[in-house]
């Protein structure tokens, strides 16, 4: 037990610039508390003590303002981060190494006792402040989930997950492969080039529009040095790239 605590408290100081010792982290930290106090009262519900399990957690959450079913599986190296208004389902599983910030909710869509209701989440994984992670589907190794996001899918290992609902920004195959930023640690989700897809997808639109207006002007003038008058053609104002890619960004 206490070289699981120990660990812990190392990982906190990893992750945290604010932690500045040990001691510090031991007392004055509430996501080491409710992993603590998880302990027991997991230990508890599977021994078939689950009200006493159950009455833990619920001390549990009134020390710390965190929620966490005795029936969840925690992981080793879990850092709940701040961690006020986290709330942890039933059959939800965190992997090792995961990070979770305040206000993230696993939670359950089916109401059927006795399946699979909550997410699982594997090694690495770090879950934004405020995001609703809901669903019995998988969110891979090293993925992030975004701050506010609503994710309702699974999400592919090393991938990123934003937006409400939460859309996937695709992995970059050959940092995986490399290793070399696969697994860097970042805080509340936010990563390096992590734009949301549907601005990537409008960005992408403009810039073939822009293409096709070139085009267009091209073609005219060609058929006006060949004398051939395009009558009947209306004109239309100028259109101006860097104003819409301003109001997608």
């Amino acid at each position: 037990m206490f070289h699981h605590l120990r660990e812990d408290i190392n990982s906190i100081i990893e992750r945290d610039p604010a932690a500045r010792n040990g001691w510090e982290v031991l007392t004055c930290y509430p996501g080491l508390h409710a992993i603590v106090m998880h302990g027991w009262a997991h230990w508890c519900w599977r021994r078939h003590m689950k009200w006493v399990g159950r009455f833990i957690s619920y001390i549990a959450r009134i020390i710390t303002g965190i929620e966490i079913h005795p029936g969840a599986v925690i992981g080793r190296r879990v850092f709940i981060d701040h961690g006020f208004g986290v709330v942890i389902g039933e059959t939800a599983v965190v992997g090792d190494d995961c990070t979770i910030y305040q206000g993230v909710t696993l939670g359950g869509t089916s109401l059927h006792s006795g399946s699979k209701r909550h997410p699982t989440l594997e090694r690495g994984v770090i879950v934004g402040a405020g995001a609703q992670v809901l669903g019995s589907f998988t969110v891979g190794e090293y993925a992030k989930v975004g701050s506010n996001a609503v994710l309702l899918k699974p999400v592919p290992s090393g991938a990123t997950a934003v937006g409400n609902p939460a859309h996937i920004v695709q992995k970059d195959v050959s940092a995986l492969r490399e290793g070399s930023t696969a697994h860097l640690f970042a805080a509340y989700g936010v990563t390096p080039n992590g734009d949301d897809p549907l601005s990537k997808a409008l960005q992408g639109l403009i810039t073939h529009a822009v293409a096709q207006e070139q085009r267009i002007e091209t073609i005219l003038a060609t058929l006006k040095a060949a004398g051939i008058c395009c009558q009947g053609v209306p004109e239309c104002d100028k259109f101006d790239s860097e104003k819409m890619n301003k109001l997608v960004d």
